[in-house]
């Protein structure tokens, strides 16, 4: 697994606790397979946390690319701010 600071520790653990956030958009910016990011997550919370983590995204389909129904673009609500921590928001 890639070696990653704290701040992007925590900047991952955020996007995979976010719904519309896939995978492929955390391997894209930090490098991290899914399994990676699955194992990273029980690795940094508390066990109660990672079973509900793990009940939230299995099988939910706005978590991999693949299974989402919109074709192009990407899904941002109306009341959604900035990320400041996010290394690829000025493309």
């Amino acid at each position: 697994m890639k070696q990653l600071d704290t701040i992007a520790i925590d900047r991952v653990i955020e996007m995979a606790w976010e719904d519309r956030t896939t995978f492929e958009a955390i391997q894209f910016q930090f490098g991290l397979k899914e399994q990676e990011v699955i194992d990273l997550m029980r690795k940094e919370m508390k066990p109660s946390s990672f079973k509900m983590w793990r009940a939230r995204v299995q099988g939910r389909k706005t978590k991999h690319e693949k299974l989402r129904t919109f074709e192009k673009g990407r899904f941002k609500c109306t009341r959604q701010k900035s990320i400041s921590n996010n290394s690829i928001s000025k493309r």
